[in-house]
């Protein structure tokens, strides 16, 4: 399989970079993007769109990777009803200490504890006492639990980004349909209240038709670097091109779009800064001189799907500038945008009469006031936000997000439902580091987009979460 993907980005490298002749063109007088192995579904191998599995009245969980993100997880999880924390892992031991800490602090049972190995988290996958593995690791580990944890009977939810080759896709889609698991990626930013409540309205036609949408990953990373153990995310920026952190911005975008569920993105363009700040960084910080960093300092992904709309995805962790996602969806009847302030431009036939103040003022050429925008997040607000909030805003995680997501999944797991997030969610969004790297290293040339789903991109008529009873 490696081979094989290896052998053809090679020969579309060398047909990009080595024909000194006109450009070969379809009949239609449009360049052949890129393309990549789509491996075959093996025989007997069904696809997992709308996976359900057997009710689970009490989810049974174990923790591997308890360093920056994972104990803040369990802390979440004695907040979640129904729920059992049977396991905690670490190669760290003090890591481990910490978490059964939290479950002191809950009054709950200690977890049966695992450390001190590079192996010991496949000791945890073993138990036959678990339903559910979450991994929140270095981002290299992630593949291989996800695909050894699913191969012993398991649930898997992962750390962003789930998987960082198009081999490790692969391998990672392959095993879900082939044990019929659920393989979710903890992609929090798809329960920001903002991103719910313009979810909601697109849904409900408040934007007209969507035509485009933009998302990204902006946040200077210079106070953190120190903290990733083994500098494994310096090193990762190091050594490799594109935009190795694409899912904070895709997440919210595939879902309004509808990618997998009734469109699909055909290709990509990428096209990146040179790096100067992260090189200059560890001069100046650490004595290193670093003269063939990869990373760019900001890099760009536009992106056009079957049914003709497009994306705009970025990514700068060097930068000096305030945080942001960019999260923009435009429609044929209004406009709505989360940075740096949260703002809705709407044509004044975009709502129903009365359902907001002031509806004969309303214009696409400006912000809606205020006043009406509150009025339109509260008649849109997602029901998730509805149930949840409250509870979210208590219990916290980057404002109440990964509440919601580690509540979802589990709600998910309990009433048999299909999760909110699939295993084609996972690869569409984590192929945009190796696609936009081959776009890049071909001079910003068009690169396919695989569908992962192998044909089934249009069974599924549109994005919805999955309700009891509805």
């Amino acid at each position: 399989m490696k081979k094989l993907f290896f052998l053809s980005i090679i020969t579309a490298a060398l047909l990009a970079s080595c024909n000194t002749g006109p450009a070969k063109e379809k009949t239609t007088g449009t360049f052949q993007p890129l393309e990549t192995v789509v491996p075959a579904r093996p025989a007997g191998q069904k696809h997992v769109l709308g996976l359900t599995t057997p009710k689970i009245d009490t989810v049974r969980v174990g923790f591997i990777g308890l360093g920056m993100r994972g104990p803040g997880a369990v802390e979440r999880f004695t907040h979640i009803p129904e729920t059992k924390i049977v396991a905690l892992c670490d190669l760290h031991a003090d890591r481990v200490e910490k978490s059964q800490q939290i479950l002191d602090k809950a009054g709950l049972p200690r977890a049966a504890a695992y450390s001190g190995s590079e192996e010991a988290w496949k000791e945890l996958c073993q138990r036959d006492d678990i339903d559910l593995v979450y991994i929140a690791t270095d981002w290299k580990h992630h593949a291989q639990m996800m695909i050894y944890a699913m191969e012993q009977g398991k649930h898997v939810a992962c750390e962003v980004p789930a998987a960082m080759t198009l081999e490790e896709i692969w391998d990672v889609v392959n095993t879900a349909e082939r044990t019929q698991k659920h393989c979710m990626q903890l992609e929090n930013c798809v329960y920001d209240f903002f991103e719910l409540t313009t979810l909601n309205m697109a849904q409900q036609g408040v934007f007209g038709d969507i035509l485009y949408a933009e998302g990204a990953y902006i946040h200077q990373l210079e106070d953190f670097w120190e903290s990733y153990e083994g500098d494994w995310r310096m090193e990762y920026n190091k050594t490799h091109r594109g935009d190795v952190y694409a899912t904070h911005g895709m997440g919210p975008a595939c879902q309004v779009l509808d990618i997998h569920r009734g469109d699909k993105m055909n290709y990509l363009v990428a096209m990146d800064s040179k790096p100067v700040s992260i090189p200059a960084f560890l001069k100046e910080k650490r004595g290193e001189e670093v003269t063939d960093f990869q990373n760019g300092q900001h890099t760009m992904t536009m992106i056009r799907t079957e049914n003709g709309k497009t994306l705009h995805i970025q990514h700068d962790v060097a930068s000096p500038r305030p945080y942001s996602r960019m999260y923009q969806v435009q429609g044929t009847k209004g406009f709505a945008n989360k940075y740096p302030n949260e703002g809705y431009a709407l044509k004044a036939d975009a709502v129903e009469t009365g359902s907001v103040p002031s509806h004969e003022n309303l214009s696409a050429h400006e912000y809606v006031s205020d006043e009406v925008k509150k009025a339109l997040m509260d008649k849109y607000k997602h029901p998730i936000q509805i149930e949840l909030e409250e509870t979210a805003k208590k219990v916290g995680g980057h404002g109440g997000m990964d509440f919601i997501m580690d509540y979802r999944l589990i709600y998910c797991l309990r009433n048999g439902l299909p999760l909110d997030m699939d295993v084609y969610d996972l690869a569409e969004w984590c192929c945009m580091g190796p696609l936009t790297a081959l776009s890049l290293e071909n001079n910003s040339a068009p690169v396919a987009i695989p569908d992962f789903t192998r044909g089934h991109w249009n069974d599924i008529k549109g994005f919805r979460h999955a309700f009891v009873g509805k």
